[in-house]
């Protein structure tokens, strides 16, 4: 659901609150450091157990972490700030901002999808094979009453009653 990008600001925003400007620039280095070992490990043999790091991803990680350490000690510079404050980060509060509208847009679908497949479930879905002739008089119904055959066969089950003795009667009615 997160990009690279997502994930390092949200960790860089994270860790450097209350950082000084050396700090950040200690950061810088590891930084890079381990977005140069990322690179190399991308060159390396690729491990193929089911419980091993994705190497591009890492890499990818860890360069967008490099980007934004040195996004923040260029901020920090140019606005003489002695410690990181991730409020006063204008930029970054606008990222982190967009990045919960998306998360909530994201759980707000999936909450919409969970209702739909609960409901579903209360729900009869049925392949019905008729035949020709029967088949035939429902399309005719549903033409002239302009509903599909599958809401006609719905009005017709929903005025249908079971009677003591068995027997299964429809009283006429209006399909609406």
């Amino acid at each position: 659901m997160w990009s690279a990008e997502d994930l390092a600001r949200h960790s860089v925003r994270d860790q450097g609150a209350g950082l000084t400007a050396e700090q950040v620039a200690e950061k810088i280095a590891e930084a890079a450091v381990r977005q140069q070992e990322t690179r190399e490990q991308l060159r390396a043999p690729v491990d193929q157990s089911p419980y091993a790091a994705d190497p591009e991803r890492l890499a990818e990680l860890w360069e967008a972490k490099h980007t934004e350490w040195r996004r923040i000690a260029a901020l920090m510079n140019a606005s003489g700030w002695g410690t990181y404050d991730p409020d006063s980060d204008a930029e970054g509060s606008a990222w982190t901002r967009q990045r919960e509208t998306r998360r909530q847009t994201a759980l707000d679908k999936h909450a919409a999808w969970a209702k739909e497949q609960r409901e579903a479930k209360e729900e009869l879905r049925a392949h019905v094979w008729l035949p020709a002739d029967v088949s035939r008089r429902l399309r005719a119904i549903a033409a002239s009453t302009r509903l599909t055959p599958e809401q006609v066969l719905a009005e017709l089950a929903r005025h249908a009653e079971l009677r003591d003795d068995g027997t299964l009667t429809i009283t006429p009615f209006h399909p609406s």
